[in-house]
């Protein structure tokens, strides 16, 4: 396997990911937006975490009606924060996307949330309909991935959010951005990453984490994030395990009452809605691989998973294929959000915690 060109969601051809964040006067939150293809893509779900807060996950159960979705919106805010899918609806509908009724379209747009809540200040400073509007902008701004580009740690992040009390878009496409703004980690600032493989029959597989959890993202012998060991050939050489005695002084602080991890895991090989749900299933195996313990009580991790059908219908080894490396994509995905997060005062980056573990040319 190799990246794709981007080492992002945008490596799927036809999804295109855009962020919006606000940080100040009491907020330290955000939203993001993974936009489906005209047409809409094929999708599952999978909820394995005890404290979820998510919208219109029973459509996806693929015993019900609606074959296809036109956006995943990931968020801050807790359950207030699922206000922010309204503005993204209202988008797709002002553009005419969505499930064909009789009087118009109702877009499809599946949600889930992290707690946040007074990260900034502020406990009901949480993202809204406004919010989640400027995500979706900034992901119809995005540019598709060049197809000949090389795959760089950070590439320019997508159009500021056009409100304007939100901030300007964070430069790159891992760290505290959009609904990983306010994130922690296991007493580390978490974030939002992503990562992206192409297999050797060509089918892109990528993934997109907000990592906002109760366990932790290290090894617990060594220090090293977790999520690192999964990682394609020189995707993070730059990294290393920390001195051990650097690692030893490591005391975090109490870890916040309530977390979640939640992500999108996403193809270009042509799923039904079943096989999306295995699909989101197994990516859960990654993030369990990069965060330990996961989906406990307090945790409400949830992973969505996307078909846009791209590509023709599974044979068998091309799904067991896609399978494995949803796992991986996740794990690589979860550690590039702690590698890029922001420090700050009550969470400190990575690398601020263990200097050591930054390789010196």
């Amino acid at each position: 396997m190799r990246p794709g060109p981007t080492n992002s969601m945008a490596d799927v051809a036809g999804l295109r990911v855009g962020h919006a964040q606000r940080i100040g006067d009491g907020y330290r939150t955000g939203v993001s937006v993974v936009l489906a293809p005209p047409g809409g893509a094929v999708a599952g779900v999978d909820v394995r975490g005890a404290a979820p807060g998510t919208r219109e996950t029973e459509l996806l159960d693929p015993r019900n009606l609606v074959e296809r979705v036109h956006a995943i919106v990931l968020t801050g805010g807790s359950a207030y924060g699922l206000s922010a899918a309204c503005g993204v609806m209202e988008r797709l509908a002002d553009a005419g996307v969505g499930f064909p009724v009789a009087e118009g379209v109702v877009p499809i747009v599946p949600s889930a949330v992290i707690y946040d809540l007074g990260r900034g200040g502020r406990f009901r400073a949480t993202p809204d309909g406004a919010l989640g509007a400027a995500a979706y902008d900034a992901a119809v701004a995005s540019a598709p991935a060049p197809s000949s580009a090389p795959a760089p740690a950070s590439a320019p992040s997508s159009s500021a959010p056009s409100d304007a009390a939100a901030s300007s878009a964070v430069p790159g496409l891992n760290g505290s951005i959009g609904a990983g703004t306010g994130a922690m980690a296991g007493g580390l600032a978490g974030g939002l990453g992503t990562a992206s493989a192409v297999l050797p029959s060509g089918i892109t597989v990528a993934a997109l984490a907000v990592v906002n959890a109760a366990g932790s993202v290290l090894d617990p012998d060594s220090g090293l994030l977790s999520g690192t060991r999964y990682g394609l050939p020189g995707e993070f050489d730059h990294v290393r395990e920390p001195d051990h005695d650097e690692f030893l002084r490591w005391q975090p602080l109490k870890a916040p009452s309530f977390n979640t991890t939640i992500g999108v895991v996403a193809t270009d090989l042509t799923l039904s809605k079943a096989q999306c749900g295995k699909l989101a299933g197994v990516a859960h195996d990654g993030l369990a691989r990069a965060i330990r313990p996961a989906h406990t009580m307090v945790d409400g991790d949830t992973i969505f998973a996307m078909s846009t059908c791209g590509r023709p219908g599974p044979v068998d080894t091309d799904l067991h294929d896609v399978l494995a490396a949803a796992a991986d994509v996740f794990s690589r995905a979860v550690a590039h959000a702690v590698l890029h997060a922001t420090g700050r005062r009550d969470a400190p980056a990575y690398l601020d915690v263990f200097p050591s573990a930054r390789k010196r040319a």
